[in-house]
């Protein structure tokens, strides 16, 4: 130890010299065959042998969709601020690591704060307390990590952030089945998932990796949402189905789980969520306002939120 001594000072004081860097602190380590592995566990505190409650959050909701671009994100933001309005404390977490879109949606920027250097003040808007790896990067910036990173900076989310007293915390997930979704299945006590899909078949086949995905950790589907699901012209009012319709209708029967809502594909929520307000904050009065804001009372008379 004594011998890398100058090597650790050395190592120090270049680090030292780049440009923005106030301290450096090196520590010098070796591997041995003989000793024991360092215990890496935080003293003083016992790691946790399963999922932990946030502090101060009476209940988790995931938002999931086995596929991209069936609308997920904006269902989540939609329904965060539905929420809100009738009087639920709400916070939503935009774990999409990789595909941040929360902040545009929900009209935030700026990076968020932080009273005590350690715990991360989220963003407010719409009633809403809102955190996302899109306020920590630059816009177009990607995110190129592998697991590992990924997994701690989602658990930094969670349980790092001051995210207050809540009623319930919309997490906002990726597509897919992967590190994400285990790892806040495994350190965050969810009380529920609702899957998000278009009626397509291909989306739907999608959407039934995720629900087993759920099912495998234990974790119960609070719903089914039909997103996209008709589309009525606003010139002359013709109604098409796009993508078909009634295919989530019979996978929730099949699943025997609650059809939540049939949303329509409109032009104003695309119009809403890229200008930063979602439409239930935008035209409350509206029909599309009104499949969120019955999504809402529906998991509030439920006790799920």
């Amino acid at each position: 130890a004594k011998q890398l001594e100058p090597v650790r000072l050395e190592a120090e004081a270049r680090v030292k010299e780049l440009a923005g860097v106030t301290s450096v602190s090196a520590v010098m380590t070796a591997h041995s065959t003989a000793a024991a592995p360092p215990d890496l566990k935080p003293a003083g505190r016992p790691q946790p042998s399963g999922p932990e409650k946030i502090p101060g959050v009476d209940r988790i909701i995931a938002i999931a969709s086995g596929k991209g671009g069936v609308g997920k994100s904006t269902v989540s933001a939609n329904l965060a601020c539905a929420l809100a309005a009738q009087g639920r404390r709400v916070g939503l977490l935009d774990a999409d690591v990789f595909g941040p879109s929360q902040p545009r949606m929900m009209g935030v920027s700026g990076r968020p704060g932080s009273a005590d250097g350690k715990r991360i003040v989220p963003k407010h808007n719409h009633g809403v307390s809102m955190m996302s790896m899109g306020l920590m990067t630059n816009e177009g910036q990607a995110v190129v990590w592998r697991g590992p990173m990924l997994m701690s900076a989602l658990q930094q989310m969670l349980m790092q952030v001051e995210w207050g007293a809540l009623d319930v915390l919309i997490v906002d997930l990726p597509p897919g089945t992967g590190d994400v979704q285990l790892t806040l299945a495994q350190k965050a006590r969810l009380d529920g998932a609702i899957i998000v899909s278009t009626p397509q078949d291909v989306a739907l086949l999608d959407a039934r990796k995720g629900i087993d995905m759920f099912n495998k950790v234990n974790i119960p589907i609070i719903g089914m949402i039909e997103n996209m699901s008709t589309h009525i012209c606003s010139n002359c009012g013709h109604e098409e189905h796009l993508f078909g319709h009634g295919g989530v209708a019979k996978e929730a029967a099949a699943l025997d789980v609650p059809l939540l809502a049939e949303i329509p594909l409109h032009l104003d929520i695309r119009v809403a969520s890229d200008s930063g307000a979602p439409i239930v904050v935008t035209k409350p009065d509206s029909a599309s306002a009104g499949s969120f804001e019955k999504i809402a009372k529906t998991l509030i008379d439920s006790g799920f939120a």
